[in-house]
């Protein structure tokens, strides 16, 4: 008969045989997990396994993700599939199942990253979320994909450009005028006493709208080009800017006794 101290011994040391090895547990969670079965020869399929665990987690946080994310805008988008070639194992994540092949063994979406077999790629839902990392540019792009790669309603530069716009064309008319007045105290001397004659003499021409049919407005067409020409010898930049041209102008006619 044993003692009870040599029975306790023996227990532990028996316990110590049968744990398995770290790297052995590790490979048998990961088949369980993934519903396959893992021999005595399993050791052979472990860096295979190791790959299609990580598409397929990697496919699964992706998703999650989407569904997950409050501040989504929930634009639909298809994905940019093309055509791609594989270094070496990769599963579909889609269908789960190995892409088979050493060229072209399937395709990936080119905003998103998304992998899947040729025909598995026609049964994709439109759930494509772009990578900014992989949108290189802002103009020349899709709409749809700019907007979804930024997590916005609009693209950014469109929200920029019209703050900037809006925060210089000024709506108040008494801080307009003061405004253009801080400009005109910024023009030299000869500038701003040359402007100030002819802007008096230009409201005079205005006095006579009913037989000469030059309002502010008409005058402002008139002188704009020439008071506000471009330093830009362009003739698109002229267009562009003849509209401002002739309201300034227009504004220093009907307004030369405040500003000047």
């Amino acid at each position: 008969m044993f003692s009870e101290e040599r029975w306790l011994e023996n227990e532990k040391k028996c316990a110590v045989v049968r744990k398995p090895k770290p790297g052995r547990k590790r490979q048998e969670l990961l088949a369980v997990a993934l519903g396959v079965k893992v021999g005595v020869r399993g050791g052979f399929l472990w860096p295979p396994l190791k790959l299609f665990a990580c598409s397929q987690i990697s496919s699964l946080v992706r998703r999650a993700a989407l569904t997950h994310n409050d501040n989504h805008f929930n634009y639909e988008k298809t994905h940019n599939f093309k055509v791609h070639t594989f270094r070496g194992p990769h599963w579909c994540e889609y269908c789960a199942n190995f892409m088979w092949g050493l060229i072209a063994q399937g395709v990936r979406c080119s905003d998103c990253g998304l992998n899947v077999h040729k025909q598995c790629s026609k049964h994709v839902p439109n759930d494509c979320q772009p990578d900014l990392k992989r949108i290189k540019k802002v103009y020349c792009c899709d709409l749809t994909t700019l907007v979804k790669a930024h997590n916005t309603q609009r693209p950014m530069v469109v929200d920029i450009c019209i703050r900037e716009i809006e925060a210089r064309e000024i709506s108040n008319a008494d801080e307009r005028l003061e405004a253009v007045h801080d400009v005109l105290m910024l023009l030299p001397p000869a500038h701003y006493e040359t402007l100030r004659y002819l802007m008096i003499h230009l409201k005079k021409v205005t006095l006579n709208e009913k037989d000469n049919l030059m309002n502010a407005e008409n005058l402002g067409i008139v002188f704009g080009p020439t008071l506000m020409r471009s330093p830009e010898d362009s003739t698109l930049t002229t267009l562009h800017d003849m509209r401002y041209q002739k309201l300034i102008v227009q504004i220093l006619i009907e307004n030369e006794d405040v500003l000047f």
